[in-house]
């Protein structure tokens, strides 16, 4: 059978590109073809720029502020920090051709699929998502026989953020689904209670894919080994996060180090483009390989932590949506692993052991559960 997902736009995430790559490869396992349907991403509007620019003039000139006056790359420089993980998704995730606007969908029966799959990632809440409507499969004529289900899709929260409008008709559109999968616990209450659907929780499409597939891609494009031991993963670095990690890596006895962006261009600038490259995807993944214990405010760090069996600390990050990290660590008996603070009771948690026998058994049940939802969603 030959599917379309409908995920969010690609960038330069590394989670976001990778459970893509982890879902088609499931599909795969499974006997089907899929295509991921590739989308631009959302684009600063000319007013925020314009607004931008102006406030940052403000800063510069009134308060001496050293900050960068543009805060968007052009194509060029975007293409530049991207190359990584572009390359990546070139050579190892099938996709459409680029929609370059949401009416491009209207094009979508030239590919003939006969499924379409919404998900992984927080392809169900309003921030992050350019069309809702789309994300649940709103594009399809309603005489359409194509078969509907959403695969570990997330609202990323355990609050409704859709407004009435979006919840009437998101409502409707998932009345025709097939089969609906979500990615947290509270997302099965969501979808009950707001969308008038039931809902199977499965894992994120990562912890599908078996590690050593993961390691044959790092091998392929033959990354080097990492130069520390402690890897940090940490997406919103703050001062306080910071020092955690240095008190960690003096605790451990450990080398800490990165494998991402230095900085992001709306901090850096055009000044320091390079700064704001993105290492490639691989080079992620060994960071995993040859860590001896990860810290880590990301969802996708924690995913991959569980992956590779290394002790890890997961950061509460409320602002990317707790609920992601409580409901996984829940599903496989570490709750303990997520942090709040960074005070004596968390860097005591360092040393607590993590009995990886007993989680892999509970990942392979969840694995087989979500690969049997799979199986029978997509069954005639």
């Amino acid at each position: 059978m030959k599917i379309g997902i409908v995920t969010l736009p690609f960038n330069w995430n590394y989670g976001g590109i990778l459970q893509t790559y982890a879902l088609q490869h499931a599909l795969k396992e499974l006997g089907h073809e899929a295509v991921t349907i590739n989308r631009n991403t959302v684009l600063m509007p000319f007013k925020m720029k314009v607004l931008s620019f102006v406030r940052r003039v403000i800063l510069r000139v009134v308060f001496r502020k050293d900050v960068v006056l543009r805060t968007w790359p052009t194509k060029h420089e975007e293409k530049l920090i991207r190359q990584h993980t572009d390359r990546f998704i070139a050579e190892h995730v099938a996709t459409t051709d680029l929609f370059r606007s949401e009416a491009d969908f209207n094009t979508i029966d030239k590919y003939g699929f006969e499924a379409y799959v919404s998900g992984s990632d927080q392809v169900w809440r309003p921030k992050y998502s350019p069309s809702l409507k789309n994300h649940f499969l709103g594009f399809l004529a309603n005489d359409s026989h194509a078969k509907r289900i959403s695969y570990a899709a997330s609202f990323g929260v355990d609050n409704w953020e859709f407004n009435e409008q979006d919840t009437k008709i998101c409502s409707d559109l998932a009345q025709k689904y097939k089969a609906i999968s979500v990615r947290e616990d509270s997302a099965i209450d969501l979808c009950k209670k707001q969308l008038g659907v039931d809902a199977q929780l499965v894992l994120d499409p990562t912890m599908l894919v078996l590690k050593e597939n993961y390691i044959a891609l790092v091998e392929k494009d033959g990354i080097e080994k990492m130069p520390g031991s402690l890897f940090n993963y940490v997406l919103d670095l703050t001062p306080e996060k910071e020092q955690f990690i240095n008190d960690a890596a003096k605790q451990l006895g450990l080398v800490a180090f990165s494998s991402t962006a230095k900085g992001s261009f709306r901090d850096l600038g055009k000044n320091k483009l390079n700064d704001c490259i993105f290492p490639p995807i691989t080079q992620w993944l060994r960071s995993f390989m040859d860590a001896e214990f990860v810290i880590t405010d990301s969802f996708h760090g924690t995913a991959f932590s569980i992956i590779f069996n290394k002790p890890f600390i997961s950061i509460g990050n409320k602002k990317r949506g707790i609920t992601r990290f409580s409901s996984l660590l829940k599903m496989l008996g570490l709750e303990d692993r997520l942090i709040f603070d960074f005070g004596a009771d968390s860097l005591n948690k360092l040393n607590n052991t993590i009995d990886f026998e007993a989680v892999n058994k509970k990942l392979e049940t969840q694995k087989k559960e979500s690969f049997n939802f799979l199986r029978n969603a997509l069954a005639d």
